[in-house]
C-alpha cells in the first residue's frame, strides 16, 4: 500500500500533536484535586494517566509510520 506525501505529513503531525497534547493534559490532571483523596491516587486520576498513556503510545506509533512513509516518498 502506499500512502501519499500529504497523507504521511499528517500522521507525523497527528504524532508531534499528541506529544505536544498528552503531557501537558497529564500535568493538569496530577495538579487536580480531584486525582488525589488524602495524599492516595483517585480512580479519576488511573483513568486519565491510561487514556493519557495509551494516546502517547498512539501517537508515536502513527507518528514514526508517518515519518517512514515519508521518507519513502522521498525515495520515489
Amino acid at each position: 500500500m502506499r500512502i501519499t506525501r500529504g497523507m504521511a505529513l499528517f500522521l507525523l503531525a497527528f504524532g508531534v500533536w499528541s506529544w505536544l497534547l498528552w503531557p501537558t493534559f497529564l500535568r493538569n490532571i496530577l495538579g487536580d484535586e480531584q486525582s488525589w483523596s488524602d495524599g492516595a491516587p483517585t480512580a479519576f486520576l488511573w483513568v486519565h494517566v491510561v487514556i493519557a498513556v495509551v494516546s502517547l503510545v498512539l501517537g508515536t506509533v502513527i507518528g514514526v509510520f508517518g515519518l517512514r512513509a515519508y521518507r519513502a516518498s522521498r525515495r520515489g
